[in-house]
C-alpha cells in the first residue's frame, strides 16, 4: 500500500476548501430603461430572468417579479449568487414581456438580453449595457445591474406593515396603495430595498409580511436612513404619490416582542400649502423579527458530524476484475478510478467524522454464499456492522471482496439511497444539528431504476443528507446530469419537486489528469451550502454556539 500514500497526501492538501468560510455571496439588483414592446400601443409587463452557464448550457437561476405597464422598471427582487474568484461565471439577463394571463415564457415576448461575467459586475459594482435582440441593439433599451457583497452578516429581517386613513386619490373608488422602502447610500443615492404588493381599493391596507436581508436593508448599519414612500397604484403605470416618511433599522427594531412602531405619512406639497394639514395617513410596523443565519462553520464548530457512506458499482459492465481493461482491475502500483475517487472525496469527509468509521456498500453483484443479486450489500460482508475503519479500511474491504463477487446487474441505486435516507430520517427525530449524511455513489454507467431513484431523491431532499455521484469510465452519463438539479428542478415520477438540490454529479474523466484535490473540490463545493440550507430551512440552530459565531453576530 506504500505506493498509494501519495494519493492520500494530495487529497489531504485539499482540506482548505472546507476551512475557508464558504465563499462570497453577492446580491444583484436589476433595473431597465427604455424597453419597448412589439405592440407600440401598450407598455410591456417586464420580468428579468437570470441564467447562468454551466458546461456550455444556460440554465435559469431565478427571475424577478413582473412589473405591469412599465418601460423603465426598477425591480424589487434581488438575485443572490455565489461568487468564485477563481472561476469565470457567465451570466445572461433576459427581459421578457409576461402577459398577465400567462406566466410561462412560451407566449411571452422576448424584449432583449445582456451577457456578461459576474466578475465584470463585481469589479465595476454597477454595470450598464444595451439590451440585444437577436444580435442587434433593441432600440434604446438598456439594463443596469448593481452588485453588493453580502458581508459576514447574512441575517434577515421579517417585516409586516399596514396603514390607516390614507389619502384617497381615486374619484370613483378608494386608493390602491403600495409601499416602497429605499436605503439611503453614503453617496446620497437611494437604493430600492422592497416594494410591497398593491392592496386594491383600501385606505387601511395590511401588506403581506416580507423578508429582507439586514445587509440589503441597511448595509449592516442600523442608523442608516431609510426612506419609505406610499403610492396609489395606477394601471397606466403613472402612480400617484400619497406620502412619505423616514426611519432607521434601529427604530424598526422597536416593533419586536409584540410592540408596534408608527409613522405619520407626509405629503410635503400639502404640508407647505395647507394650514390645517396633519398627515396623509399613518403607517404601522406591526412586527419586526430578526432571523439569525448560521454558517457551515457554525454548525461544524457546534458539533455537527458528517456521516460519510460509500456505495460502489459492481455490475458486469465494469469488466472482469482479473482483466487489466476492467475498471475494477487491481494494479499492483496504480490505483484504479474507483479507488482514486473514493480516496479523494473520503479523505476530506473523514475530518468531519469523529469515529472515522464508514459504512461501505456494493450494488449490482451476486454475493456469496447463495450468489443472489444484491443492491445494498456490505462490502465487508458483515450486514450487522457494515462500517470500515477509516478510508484505508474501505480500500482494504473493497480489494478483499472483489474476488468473492460475481459482477452482474442491473444498475439500481434507489435501494442504497433509501438505506441512507432511513438513517437520516431517524436523525430528524433529535431536532438537533448533530449528524448530516453524505452518500458517495461510484458507478460506471447509466442507472436502470431512474423512476425509483428520482422518487428516492425527492424524499431524501427533506432529510439531512446529500448525494454525490461520481461517474467512472467512459459511458454516456447524460441521464445522470438530470439528477443534478442544476439544469432545472428534479421531480419525482408523480411530479413532486425536490425540496432542495441535494445531488452533485461529476464524471471522473473530467478530472483524469487533474489532482485528486480538483475532483474533491468539485464534488464537495456544494456541500457546505446544502448543510446550511437544510438546518436554516428547518430553523435548527447549531448545537452549541461557538466563539467563532459569537464574534460575528449583529450587536443589539
Amino acid at each position: 500500500m506504500k505506493k498509494m500514500s501519495n494519493i492520500y497526501e494530495s487529497a489531504a492538501n485539499t482540506l482548505g476548501i472546507f476551512n475557508s468560510p464558504c465563499l462570497t455571496k453577492v446580491e444583484l439588483r436589476v433595473a431597465c430603461k427604455g424597453i419597448s414592446d412589439r405592440d407600440a400601443l401598450s407598455k410591456p409587463d417586464p420580468c428579468v430572468i437570470l441564467k447562468m452557464q454551466s458546461h456550455g448550457q444556460w440554465f435559469e437561476v431565478d427571475r424577478t417579479e413582473v412589473i405591469r405597464t412599465c418601460i423603465n422598471p426598477i425591480f424589487s427582487k434581488l438575485f443572490t449568487v455565489d461568487f468564485y474568484f477563481e472561476e469565470v461565471q457567465r451570466l445572461r439577463f433576459e427581459v421578457h414581456d409576461i402577459s398577465s394571463n400567462h406566466n410561462g415564457l412560451k407566449e411571452a415576448d422576448f424584449l432583449g438580453g445582456m451577457e456578461c461575467t459576474l466578475g465584470q459586475i463585481v469589479s465595476q459594482r454597477k454595470l450598464s449595457k444595451s439590451l440585444l435582440k437577436h444580435g442587434n441593439t433593441a432600440g434604446k433599451s438598456s439594463i443596469t445591474v448593481i452588485a453588493e457583497e453580502l458581508s459576514g452578516n447574512d441575517d434577515y429581517v421579517e417585516l409586516s406593515f399596514s396603514a390607516r386613513k390614507l389619502d384617497d386619490k381615486d374619484f370613483f373608488s378608494k386608493s390602491d396603495p403600495f409601499l416602497e422602502i429605499f436605503r439611503m447610500n453614503d453617496d446620497a443615492t437611494q437604493q430600492l430595498v422592497h416594494r410591497t404588493e398593491v392592496v386594491m381599493n383600501n385606505l387601511n391596507p395590511a401588506w403581506k409580511t416580507f423578508k429582507v436581508s439586514v445587509n440589503s436593508l441597511c448595509s449592516g448599519d442600523q442608523d442608516r436612513r431609510l426612506k419609505c414612500i406610499v403610492w396609489d397604484w395606477d394601471s397606466n403605470g403613472k402612480h400617484d404619490f400619497i406620502g412619505e416618511f423616514s426611519s432607521t433599522f434601529k427604530e424598526m427594531r422597536g416593533a419586536m416582542e409584540g410592540r408596534q412602531v408608527q409613522w405619520e405619512c407626509i405629503n410635503p406639497k400639502y404640508k407647505a400649502k395647507k394650514k390645517n394639514y396633519k398627515n396623509s395617513g399613518i403607517v404601522i410596523l406591526n412586527q419586526c423579527k430578526i432571523h439569525k443565519m448560521h454558517s457551515f462553520l457554525d454548525y461544524i464548530m457546534g458539533g455537527c458530524q458528517i456521516q460519510f457512506t460509500v456505495a460502489i458499482d459492481f455490475t458486469a459492465s465494469n469488466g472482469d476484475p482479473r482483466n487489466s481493461c476492467s475498471l475494477h482491475y487491481i494494479h499492483p502500483y496504480q490505483p484504479n478510478e474507483y479507488l482514486k475517487a473514493l480516496v479523494a472525496v473520503g479523505e476530506i469527509c473523514q475530518d468531519y467524522d469523529s469515529d472515522k468509521m464508514f459504512p461501505a456498500f456494493g450494488f449490482g453483484a451476486r454475493i456469496p454464499p447463495e450468489y443472489k443479486v444484491s443492491h445494498d450489500f456490505a462490502i465487508n460482508f458483515n450486514e450487522d456492522n457494515p462500517e470500515c475503519a477509516g478510508i484505508q479500511g474501505v480500500v482494504e474491504a473493497y480489494q478483499s471482496c472483489l474476488p468473492k463477487l460475481q459482477l452482474y446487474g442491473p444498475t439500481n441505486i434507489a435501494p442504497i439511497i433509501q438505506k441512507v435516507a432511513k438513517s437520516a430520517s431517524e436523525e430528524t427525530n433529535t431536532k438537533e444539528a448533530s449528524q448530516y449524511f453524505i452518500l458517495l455513489i461510484l458507478t460506471d454507467g447509466v442507472i436502470t431504476d431512474m423512476a425509483d431513484t428520482r422518487e428516492a431523491i425527492v424524499h431524501a431532499s427533506h432529510l439531512p443528507m446529500s448525494v454525490i455521484i461520481v461517474g467512472v469510465g467512459n459511458a454516456d452519463f447524460s441521464d445522470m446530469q438530470m439528477l443534478d438539479g442544476d439544469d432545472g428542478i428534479l421531480r419525482s415520477p408523480k411530479g413532486e419537486p425536490v425540496l432542495r438540490d441535494i445531488v452533485q454529479f461529476v464524471p471522473f474523466r473530467n478530472f483524469k489528469h487533474a489532482s485528486p484535490a480538483a475532483l474533491a473540490k468539485s464534488v464537495l463545493a456544494e456541500v457546505p451550502n446544502q448543510v446550511v440550507d437544510y438546518y436554516n430551512g428547518k430553523g435548527i440552530k447549531p448545537k452549541c454556539t461557538s466563539e467563532y459565531e459569537s464574534s460575528r453576530t449583529l450587536a443589539p
